[in-house]
């Protein structure tokens, strides 16, 4: 027998005589194996035991409260089965430490579970029992939302419920009011249909100024090994664009969009810590641009164009995650991909196929994640699309990001922010904007527009111990932006150089909630504003970071 069995022999042999009760109340120091010691040893996967956990644990006298079990009795737990398809390992297979991982990383991704925990249960004879526990979230969200940025104000009312009778089913309906348009909303989607992993989304909106219907079918490469994936989706956009200046709408036009996009794709699955996909599709765009009666017209219209291109995918994966805490959100779990992540995809549009000309249509991405020193964390990623007809490049549009994490202590981090974008030869609604929804938060929104756009972000941030009724956790950051979007036609005559904010915020993580996006509450100052823009501005948004 080899000396890593013996030895789960016996830690197996110790943890039968110490235990007692149920598998999941058994005590901290268990000295049941690591999971990485089982697979070292050759084990294999035996029962697999699921167990959904409703939103608060009662057995806990800090969460014994009437309230949560109100909570827990208004809510409908998550069904079995729901998790059970998103389990990646087997009863039967190797123990492997990696399906283990990715699998917690696939039932954390879902906005319905608050908590996920993979665990060894029980070994004998090379085989060991796992068990998958989850908490649920709470994922009815009724109620109406109000927010401010860039001086502009959004309200609306939205009934969400992102796990429909257990089924992990999400359906939404709600009216919203912005800057832009007001809108009717219905949204219905399912990312584990038919038993498996195939997604379906259906979406429509009737507008103040059109109207927009999406569909979408689709079964993704939903793990790293997996060997297959196929979809088809449509969609259809009849709305008004604007044109800004200084903040202000200076022009408006109609925009009518017609998409498609059907692809098969295939993979090898994860080799030697890699993955490689590859995908062949066909996409239809059609874009009509229009003047809108009573509005004021831009000097020059976008022009009309319909492409119709069959395209080839490649993705190139590093299977290579760290997870982290205290980082974009507040006690929890984050997984941040540090391997090389990278797509491209090359398309040849025709009129012969229907298209309004020849074109070679590319997109691509990479990012990549580094670590510098011990504890930090440097996220790189650029893109670049656009397309080469006519002898030359058109609306091509390059970008890159950095992102670092220097942690000072467990509670404190030092956060950056590195971005810029280029457009080459684009069309007036192409512009790149900057201003307090994208990035400036002492300017109004859509301040600046142009061909080039660079915006720094420097925050301080604290992640507190505070835990509001077991509900809300909280944090703050001190802020400094400093950017500028210049180039193209339509620059800001009025304040056209650099801009430059700073500021403080509170940030507020509703932990519980399948709508747990970060509240934040931020005072920004402009620094040295013209004068329409006020001194101190108010904004209140919600994000899906700190």
């Amino acid at each position: 027998m080899r000396a890593g069995s013996t030895r789960l022999a016996w830690l197996a042999l110790l943890a039968a005589l110490v235990s007692s009760g149920p598998a999941w109340a058994q005590p901290a120091a268990e000295p049941l194996p690591t999971f990485a010691d089982l697979e070292a040893a050759g084990a294999r996967v035996g029962e697999i035991r699921i167990h959904p956990r409703q939103i608060f644990d009662t057995e806990d006298p800090k969460e014994d409260k009437l309230l949560f079990r109100w909570a827990n009795a208004l809510h409908i737990q998550t069904r079995t089965g729901v998790i059970e398809r998103a389990v990646l390992f087997k009863t039967g297979e190797p123990v492997s430490v990696r399906l283990i991982e990715e699998t917690e990383r696939v039932l954390r991704s879902t906005r319905y579970l608050y908590d996920v925990q993979i665990r060894p249960l029980a070994y004998r004879d090379g085989v060991v029992d796992i068990g998958v526990e989850t908490r649920d979230s709470w994922t009815l969200d009724p109620g109406v939302s109000a927010s401010r940025s860039g001086g502009a104000n959004r309200s609306g009312f939205k009934l969400n419920e992102y796990n429909l009778l257990g089924s992990g089913v999400a359906v939404s309906f709600g009216r919203s009011n912005s800057i832009d348009r007001s809108s009717n909303e219905f949204q219905i989607s399912n990312e584990r249909a038919f038993g498996g992993s195939t997604s379906l989304g259906y979406l429509r909106a009737r507008n103040s100024d059109g109207q927009r219907d999406a569909v979408s079918v689709a079964h993704p490469f939903y793990a790293l090994d997996t060997p297959w994936a196929a979809g088809v989706s449509a969609s259809r956009d009849n709305r008004v664009d604007s044109l800004y200046n200084a903040g202000n709408v200076v022009s408006q036009y109609r925009h009518r969009q017609n998409k498609a996009d059907a692809f098969g794709g295939w993979s090898t699955g994860r080799v030697d810590g890699w993955v490689q996909r590859f995908s062949l599709g066909v996409n239809r765009q059609d874009d009509a641009y229009a003047i809108e009666p009573g509005l004021v017209a831009p000097p020059q219209l976008p022009s009309d164009a319909k492409l119709v291109a069959p395209y080839f995918r490649y993705e190139l994966i590093e299977d290579r995650y760290e997870t982290l805490r205290n980082r974009n959100q507040i006690e929890r779990p984050e997984f941040f991909a540090m391997g090389l992540v990278s797509t491209l995809q090359l398309g040849r549009a025709s009129t012969a196929w229907g298209s309004s000309r020849d074109a070679w249509l590319y997109a691509g991405t990479v990012s990549r994640g580094f670590a510098p020193a011990p504890d930090h964390s440097l996220i790189g990623s650029a893109s670049v699309s656009g397309e080469y007809s006519g002898g030359g490049l058109r609306r091509q549009r390059l970008g890159g990001v950095a992102q670092y994490y220097l942690p000072q202590s467990k509670r404190w981090l030092f956060y950056a922010s590195l971005s810029a974008d280029a457009l080459k030869n684009p069309d007036a609604a192409d512009a790149l904007l900057l201003g307090g929804d994208n990035g400036m938060r002492g300017y109004p929104l859509r301040y600046q527009s142009g061909d080039r756009r660079a915006l720094l972000t420097l925050e301080e941030r604290v992640y507190t111990d505070l835990y509001l009724l077991r509900l809300f956790r909280f944090g703050g950051a001190v802020f400094f932006d400093t950017g500028r979007a210049w180039g193209g036609s339509n620059v800001n005559a009025v304040k056209p150089g650099w801009l430059h904010d700073a500021g403080f915020g509170l940030r507020i993580f509703s932990v519980r909630a399948a709508f747990s996006n970060v509240l934040h509450l931020d005072v920004a100052f402009p620094l040295d504003p013209d004068v329409n823009v006020r001194r101190v501005q108010f904004l209140v948004q919600t994000k899906t970071s700190f």
